[in-house]
Order: structure tokens, then sequence, then C-alpha cells
């Protein structure tokens, strides 16, 4: 059944509650071999043997919300907070530059230092020393001008987890002041001023169920993402989630391979929580159809005070001096690093 059920979402990119269940819950491997393996011709049909590298440079701990499942929410007052000078910043883009890479990506906490006018500074630094690169943005929930005066500075891209679709489930995650109809917004936002937008959700988070990670590939269905962030909950010692399971590297593998293959054209990291939660959690993932990996350039000074989850690894091919290293384990299974922005060939 489960492969009737493959072959039918990889034809019309389609997928029912009760199909994802069967997904999810079942015990044969080799239908999940098949899973991946379809996920992966989707990939290879679209992208080639590609996988496009960005740089992640991690520049504030600080922030001024407090989610209940991240090491960094405001009320840790176990979090060494640190912030990077414009002239970190660049110089960890002027390292990446020599290593290879052509995308940036400016990560972290909602930190109101780092007004609009900070970040508009930064993004045009970026792009006026390395005009050829592209800068994306992950820094949280903020007002469509703020957007739209960072796209205007030069951003290309902008990533904001929606974390869950589920409004009840959105409750369990985040306090009151946080809402899922405001992520939404922004999202939809982003999208509309012209960004290359990217959602993403945890896998195994608390209170998620089938029916919650549905309405997550029903959002990434309706919003048609660029990218989709995906990876396994990891609990953090300092959050009211420090005593939870964590998710599992299985279901995370499936649900990458499943939106390979309802949404085709999207990019598809194998994340540092994958590779955190397993050692070979990063080829894993591009054995199921990811095709993005993010390395991490931000100084060693800084890199583990960047602790969202117990245990974040930022060492080998996880850094950005890693690079040769993850040149040759992605050449063993066939792949290779492209620097490019990234689109499909279709």
């Amino acid at each position: 059944m489960e492969r009737k059920i493959i072959d039918r979402m990889e034809k019309t990119g389609q997928i029912t509650q009760e199909e994802l269940s069967a997904l999810l819950l079942c015990n044969d491997d080799k239908n999940m071999e098949y899973l991946a393996k379809r996920a992966r011709e989707m990939t290879w049909r679209y992208y080639g043997n590609k996988i496009y590298i960005r740089g992640l440079i991690e520049f504030t701990n600080f922030c001024r919300n407090d989610c209940y499942y991240c090491g960094i929410r405001r009320s840790n007052g176990n979090a060494e907070r640190y912030r990077l000078s414009e002239e970190d910043i660049l110089s960890a883009a002027g390292l990446g530059y020599r290593l290879g890479f052509r995308t940036f990506v400016l990560q972290g906490g909602e930190d109101p230092w780092f007004t609009d006018e900070k970040i508009c500074a930064l993004v045009s630094a970026l792009k006026s020393n390395y005009p050829d690169c592209a800068v994306t943005l992950s820094i949280g929930e903020k007002k469509r001008d703020s957007y739209q005066a960072y796209f205007d500075a030069g951003a290309d891209r902008y990533l904001l987890r929606h974390e869950t679709a589920d409004e009840v489930h959105y409750g369990k995650l985040h306090p009151p002041v946080l809402s899922l109809s405001d992520r939404r917004q922004c999202l939809y936002d982003l999208k509309d001023i012209g960004y290359q937008t990217g959602c993403g959700f945890m896998v195994g988070s608390p209170g998620q169920t089938i029916k919650t990670l549905f309405k997550d590939l029903m959002l990434i269905k309706e919003l048609s993402p660029h990218m989709v962030g995906i990876g396994p909950f990891i609990p953090h010692r300092d959050t009211p989630f420090s005593q939870e399971a964590p998710g599992t590297i299985e279901r995370t593998l499936r649900l990458l391979s499943i939106i390979r293959l309802i949404h085709p054209r999207v990019l598809l990291p194998a994340t540092t929580a994958l590779g955190t939660i397993h050692p070979d959690g990063r080829r894993q993932g591009i054995l199921a159809g990811a095709n993005v990996v993010m390395p991490n350039l931000s100084p060693w000074h800084v890199r583990e005070k960047y602790a969202l989850y117990n245990g974040k690894v930022s060492s080998g091919g996880e850094a950005a001096e890693g690079l040769q290293a993850l040149s040759e384990e992605l050449k063993h299974i066939g792949y290779q690093i492209a620097v490019e922005i990234g689109h499909s060939k279709v």
C-alpha cells in the first residue's frame, strides 16, 4: 500500500492525512528506502547532483522572545550572550568568500539592539563587498516596512520557520504574545515583497501529532516557499522542554522525502539539527532528498554560545573550515558542491 501512496504522491504532488499516517507509521524498511529513492530521483530531476552551500553567520544570541523550546530564549539566565560587530560579520563573510561561499545567511535572535538601520547597513555592506553573493536573513518576525527596508538594502532571501501550522500546537510552543496568525502574515508579506522565502518546522516537538504535521504540509503547499527547513526537535537543558524526548532521525528523513515529492522544486536543507542527532544525519538527509547544507562561518569563540538546543554541532562538516572534507564526503555518494544561488533546471 505504501508504494502506491508514494507513486501517487510523486505523480500528483498531493497527500492526504491518512496517507501521511501510513507513511510515518510504516514498519517496512524496503518501502521507506523506496520513498527516499523516489525523493532523491526527484531532486536530481530538477537540480541534478548539486548540493548548494550557504555560509551561516550567527551574529547575535540576544532575543526578546521566550519560546519554550529555544536555548536563547529571553529568560534563560545561563545563556552567555554576545553580539558580533559589523567588522566581525564582514570578516566572517570574507573567510567564507575565500573558501568559495557565495550565499551568506545572517541568523540571530530577535535582538532589538540590531535596529532596522543597523540591519540595512549590514546588508548593504555585504552586497557592496561581495556583489556576486546572495544575502539571506533569518532574524524573526518584523513589521512589513522592516522587511521592505531590508529587501531594498539588498537582502535576497528570508528564512522564517513557522514551527507549526496548528494554532493550538503553536500555543504550546510559544508564550501568548506570539501567534500563528502573525507568523503566517510575516511569511506572506515576505513573499509579496519579493524575497525568496523559507518556512519550516521541528519534527517531534512536544504536542506534535500526525494531524499537526499534515497541517504543516498543507501550509507548505499553500505558501509554495522557495525553501523548507526541517530538523528534529532537540531539547535544551535550560528550557521548559528540557525533559522532553527528542525527535527522531527516521521521521525527519521520511518528512524530507515527502516534502520533496509534494513540492519538487523546493530547496531543502540537511540541517545542523539532523547532523547533531545522528553523526551520519547530513548524508542521510541528502539521500532522502535534501540539497542544501549550511556550514557555520561564525567566529569560533561564539559558536557554542548560539545554543538553540543541547549538543549543537559546529565543527567537522558542519563548519565552514570543513568544506573540503564535506566536498569529499559528498563525492562518495555521487554529489558535488555548488556555490551558486540555486534554482531548479525547470
